[in-house]
């Protein structure tokens, strides 16, 4: 795994993760009865963005760590995924392409 790729699928997971941690622990305006004027009831009450990227980039460092030493290992390869049989094993024919 090159440089790129690693960093494509770091950023790949923490986003990942951002999307499942945001409403994780959200308590919204409504929920607090102290509403703003000119926002939504649903807005969050407290946005701990800081505390919540931490955590994130944590859990992401963790499941990085164990899915690229998978990758590196061999364990899985693209060829374990070919559940249609649709790569050939050494390649195309004639190493051309076509």
């Amino acid at each position: 795994m090159n440089i790129t790729s690693a960093l494509v699928l770091f950023a790949v997971i923490w986003f990942m993760v951002l999307f499942i941690a945001l409403p994780i622990g959200l308590r919204t305006q409504g929920d607090e009865g102290e509403v703003v004027p000119g926002t939504s009831a649903g807005s969050p009450a407290r946005l701990n963005l800081k505390r919540k990227f931490l955590w994130v980039t944590a859990i992401t460092v963790v499941l990085w760590c164990v899915i690229a030493g998978i990758i590196m290992s061999g364990w899985i390869s693209v060829s374990d995924l070919d559940w249609f049989h649709r790569m050939e094993p050494n390649g195309p024919a004639g190493g051309t392409g076509g």
